[in-house]
């Protein structure tokens, strides 16, 4: 009897072992190398703007990280395509319109200006809650390939300032959509 229930437990174990390797066999291969990203280039690291008419209020700050660049967000509800913008690398960041020098971190600093204000006058509110010479709320950077830190510049006639820190002078593209300007700086030169 003892051998009986010896046989049936080594059969059983040995369905479970096939009905197993039948259940992977049909399973997708287990992935290999990626094939490498073709990352933009030629973007360029000359300045690029538009002409900045004071749209709307600026009501958010926001970043993310991609395969090829790292992105920073203005969010403008309501500028459409009235939203301008001057981006450009500065020798050091200074705050418009005192001139107070603000240390930014990074091997090179992009000096942002968004057309909207950061505070509604009428209401006599911040519309963000950014503070002069410091980080931008909310937004970390830590860890990202391109960005090494954030400051904010304040706002003054209708623009919105930001200290950008990046690793090193690198190509940078912006985009305007409705409601928002894009900048994405690449991680390199070359792909």
């Amino acid at each position: 009897m003892r051998r009986i229930k010896a046989v049936a437990a080594v059969l059983a174990l040995a369905g479970a072992t096939l009905w197993t390797a039948a259940g992977t066999a049909g399973a997708a291969p287990a992935e290999g190398p990626r094939a490498a990203v073709a990352c933009p280039t030629g973007w360029g690291s000359g300045a690029k703007g538009s002409a900045a008419m004071g749209a709307d209020h600026l009501e958010d700050i926001r970043t993310g990280q991609h395969e090829c660049y790292d992105r920073i967000v203005f969010e403008v509800p309501g500028g459409g395509d009235r939203i301008g913008y001057q981006v450009q690398y500065v020798d050091r960041f200074h705050a418009d319109p005192s001139g107070a020098y603000v240390p930014v971190a990074g091997g090179a600093i992009l000096d942002i200006r968004v057309g909207a204000w950061s505070y509604d006058l009428e209401a006599g509110a911040p519309t963000y809650p950014g503070k002069v010479g410091e980080a931008l709320p909310g937004v970390n950077v830590s860890g990202y390939s391109t960005f090494r830190d954030t400051r904010f510049g304040g706002t003054f006639e209708g623009q919105t300032q930001v200290g950008l820190g990046v690793r090193a002078r690198l190509p940078f593209r912006v985009i305007q959509l409705d409601d928002r300007v894009v900048v994405d700086v690449a991680h390199s030169w070359t792909s």
